[in-house]
């Protein structure tokens, strides 16, 4: 006759991830009953990530045995798990709420999935009680005139000393019950609606309704009997009347009615409807003053998002704190954090790893931690994602009001060094070193210097072109030049003997014909670089965790490379021959100069390809910008400054020494030298 029960399992689930409770006690009778009911526990727990802690299943024949009850008692009492699931019947009660001896206090929360039985009342133990217990018990409906008959033989005091007392909870916003004096519940007349905590038999047990159904059902079935019996007899047939009790089986099979609440009866295992149940809170505070809240209901058959309503706010946990008692076999990792199984452990159990480098997990529990977009990055507690910052090396920055102000002052000096040269270019100095390629070199010097300022401010198409490239040709104008210079040295010393057929070489157009053609050759590779693999502008994310880089992509690896290959090419070259010709004979053989500038600059740029390939954002063009100032500031000050001292400290000597040359005095002749 009762409701069939094949959801139970879901709605003691829909509890458990209601209240997050992951690690919980199953306990169930060691039957084929008990047996189904772990599967199906099981596997919906697994859908919900809910865990087993442990499974205790109660022998059948040894219900009364006190060893067994006392082993049971005292195993479920010091295990760590606060939430029980109890699937037994009233007769398991007995067996838990009398342990033996003296017991720590350990607060647990039951759910039952049987009502509690009203006769036999539940003790208070240390260690033990059944105070905090959520009871699934079948919805009934309130049967006409069981209250009429409960109010006639039994007075409203003596109601509160007999049953266990069951209330709409007052708490909940569903409804609301007004305060009655309690000196008006014990009038002669009180009704039994004005008591605090309403009889839960107003509305009877599922037990009771259920035989009540079955009582009428059998009624049912001895009326149909009869009804034919009484057809024979009408027509002469003399049987007995009374039923043999072996055919009231075959009439109670296919009997159906409706009873006296209006639902449909079916005595057959077929068409049994769904049990729905409420949700009951079982509270207890002395033998004579325990009560029953509804606070809930699970309906399998309602819509989804309707079958389970949960009041938490007006459970009774216990009778020293309203909190929601906790049980998990680990706590929630919060955001931020990722969970990490444990080694042989169940997956409920794990431990909080915090969230990698760029990643962030923005609720609890988070199985994978996530990472940003490209245009954002994680906060401190990498809980969520913040809009990254836009920025490149602005001429309005330290940096770039630093770079800035280096170059311009760098390039005033090459100009006002180049202005000496100029002023002073009569004096056997300026025109023994081929003045000409003197001016060509200071003017590349300068640009070089000003050249750095195409790296500083916001990219766009047009600087990511011309940076690179600009810097390229005109810092191989400067090489080219030492290198032409060193070369007419070396000439000038070992080719010059009489009936030498090198002597053409010291043609005045040669230095300005390897200038040419070194320079050519690196604007031919900046062009096709141009053409194939341009560089272009580009926002980069990855650098900086906090900030958008924009930059310039070079475009094609390789071409850069070359141009900064080919420029050590004619460093080097420049730094072989200058080490050659350092001995040679002469006032103003530059070669030594040349030399420690050359070693200068190799210097520079051979320790600037590990630092820029290890730089990122900003820094990237900091260091090449460096490198550039370095280099060219290198070269001003080797070649030039020295020989700048001496024209604007010495120029009487310089004008003596000319005068000399004039007159024949040295042996040496630098005509060729000169413009």
């Amino acid at each position: 006759m009762a409701p069939k029960s094949s959801s139970l399992h879901r709605g003691i689930v829909r509890l458990l991830a209601y209240f997050q409770w992951n690690w919980i006690g199953l306990i169930v009778f060691d039957d084929m009953r008990g047996e189904e009911f772990l599967k199906e526990m099981r596997e919906e727990m697994k859908k919900n990530s809910v865990c087993v802690s442990f499974t205790e299943k109660i022998p059948l024949s040894d219900r009364k045995n006190r060893e067994t009850s006392e082993a049971f008692t005292s195993k479920i009492l010091i295990s760590e798990v606060k939430v029980i699931v109890i699937h037994t019947d009233t007769d398991s009660l007995t067996i838990m709420g009398n342990p033996p001896g003296f017991l720590f206090p350990t607060k647990k929360v039951w759910i039952a999935t049987s009502h509690l039985d009203t006769t036999t009342r539940a003790l208070y133990h240390y260690g033990f009680t059944f105070h905090a217990t959520l009871f699934f018990s079948h919805w009934t409906t309130t049967v006409p005139g069981f209250e009429s008959f409960i109010r006639k033989n039994n007075s409203p005091l003596s109601m509160r000393n007999s049953f266990i007392q069951a209330r709409m909870p007052s708490l909940l916003k569903c409804s609301e019950q007004p305060d009655i004096p309690e000196q008006d519940l014990y009038l002669p007349n009180a009704s039994l609606k004005h008591l605090p905590f309403y009889p839960v038999d107003m509305t009877t047990s599922a037990l009771s309704y259920n035989i009540y159904n079955a009582l009428y059902a059998v009624a049912w079935a001895l009326h149909e009997i009869l009804m034919k019996r009484y057809e024979k007899k009408s027509l002469g047939n003399e049987e007995s009347v009374l039923p043999h009790p072996w055919q009231l089986h075959s009439y109670l099979k296919n009997t159906q009615f409706k009873n006296i609440v209006g639902e449909q009866v079916f005595v057959d295992e077929n068409r049994r409807t769904e049990a729905q149940y409420a949700i009951m809170n079982y509270v207890y505070f002395d033998f004579y003053n325990d009560h029953l809240l509804y606070v809930g209901d699970f309906i399998p058959e309602a819509q989804p998002g309707q079958d389970f309503t949960i009041c938490a706010n007006v459970i009774v946990w216990n009778l020293w704190s309203s909190k929601v008692p906790s049980a998990v076999c680990t706590a929630s990792c919060p955001a931020g954090f990722r969970k990490l199984p444990l080694e042989g452990k169940p997956p409920c159990c794990f431990s909080c790893s915090p969230c990698s480098e760029g990643e962030i997990s923005s609720h609890m529990d988070a199985e994978q931690c996530e990472k940003c977009p490209e245009g954002e990055y994680p906060n401190e507690q990498r809980d969520r994602c913040l809009p990254k910052f836009v920025t490149f090396l602005d001429v309005n920055d330290p940096w770039g009001k630093a770079v800035t102000a280096v170059a311009l002052s760098l390039s005033l000096l090459t100009a006002l060094v180049l202005w000496v040269f100029v002023k002073f270019q009569d004096t056997p100095i300026v025109q023994a070193n081929n003045r000409n390629l003197s001016y060509l070199l200071l003017t590349s010097l300068s640009c070089c210097f000003l050249c750095s300022l195409l790296f500083v401010g916001r990219p766009t198409t047009a600087s990511c072109l011309l940076r690179q490239t600009v810097f390229a040709v005109v810092f191989t104008v400067a090489v080219s030049s030492i290198l032409a210079k060193t070369i007419i040295v070396v000439l000038a010393f070992r080719l010059t003997g009489p009936g030498s057929r090198m002597r053409i070489f010291l043609h005045p157009r040669v230095p300005y014909c390897v200038v040419l053609i070194c320079s050519g050759i690196q604007g031919l590779i900046c062009a096709i670089w141009l053409g194939t693999y341009p560089p272009f502008p580009e926002a980069d994310t990855h650098s900086e965790s906090r900030h958008i880089i924009l930059t310039c992509n070079e475009g094609s690896a390789f071409a850069f490379c070359c141009v900064l290959g080919y420029m050590g090419f004619l460093a080097l070259g420049s730094f072989t021959i200058a080490f050659l010709a350092r001995n040679l004979p002469d006032a103003f053989n530059e070669a030594k100069f040349i030399t420690f500038s050359m070693l200068v600059f190799c210097s520079v740029w051979i320790s600037f390809l590990p630092t820029y390939q290890s730089s990122r954002g900003k820094a990237v063009m900091i260091v090449e910008i460096f490198s550039i100032l370095a280099s060219s500031t290198g070269l001003l000050g080797c070649i030039f400054i020295p020989k700048c001292l001496v024209i604007l400290l010495t120029s009487w000597e310089n004008t003596i020494k000319q005068n000399k040359n004039q007159r024949g005095s040295r042996s040496k002749d630098f005509s060729f030298f000169k413009i």
